[in-house]
Parts: C-alpha cells; sequence; structure tokens
C-alpha cells in the first residue's frame, strides 16, 4: 500500500450528504443506482452512481446520510453525469456497505 502525507490527505474533501432521490441506471455497465444527495448550502445537491443495488432497495435509501468525496472532477458514466463519489466498504462478493455517521448531522459537515 503506498503512503501519503497529511498535505495530500487535506485535499480530498469528505462531507455527509442525505441522499432524497434515487433512480435505476439501466446504462451502467454494472448494476447501480443514481443518487441526488444534499449536501447543505454551501455545496448544494450533487449526483452519483452507486453499485449498491445488491444491499440496498431504493425506498430505504431516500433520508440515508452518506459519506463521500465531493471534489472529484466530474465523471461521465454512460449518459449520466456522477459529481461526488459516495463511500462504501466493498465486500469478497463486490457488495457494498455505505458509510455513514452513527449520528444525524448537518448535511456539508466535512469528515476529517
Amino acid at each position: 500500500m503506498e503512503t501519503i502525507n497529511w498535505a495530500d490527505f487535506e485535499k480530498v474533501e469528505i462531507r455527509v450528504g442525505t441522499v432524497t432521490a434515487v433512480t435505476d441506471f439501466p446504462k451502467a455497465k454494472n448494476p447501480a443506482y443514481q443518487l441526488t444527495v444534499d449536501f447543505g448550502p454551501e455545496l448544494g445537491i450533487k449526483r452519483s452512481s452507486a453499485q449498491i443495488t445488491k444491499l440496498y432497495e431504493q425506498e430505504e435509501l431516500i433520508g440515508k446520510q452518506v459519506v463521500a468525496v465531493v471534489n472529484f472532477p466530474v465523471k461521465q458514466i454512460a449518459n449520466f453525469f456522477s459529481e461526488c463519489l459516495v463511500l462504501g466498504a466493498v465486500g469478497a462478493n463486490k457488495e457494498v456497505v455505505l458509510l455513514q455517521p452513527d449520528r444525524t448531522v448537518a448535511n456539508g459537515l466535512k469528515i476529517g
């Protein structure tokens, strides 16, 4: 594993947001949802493609807080533009368990 220094870590903007909308993403190469996430007044609404269909149903994601990297460049996936990377722990079968705060916090709070 490559190590990074503190200055590298400080460049990564990891924030908490709340999922406000979820739709299927049939054009994705791997099964995925299109998420809309509210990161509060400073960052606003961002969209993300998330391969989390194995463990999560759309309905249960609405209102769930997630942790995401918000300062990657926009990535085009098929006909969709992903603006942030929602983080999760990836298991052996590529099942993703979302990272989230254990208590509700304000949208946009920085992880650090």
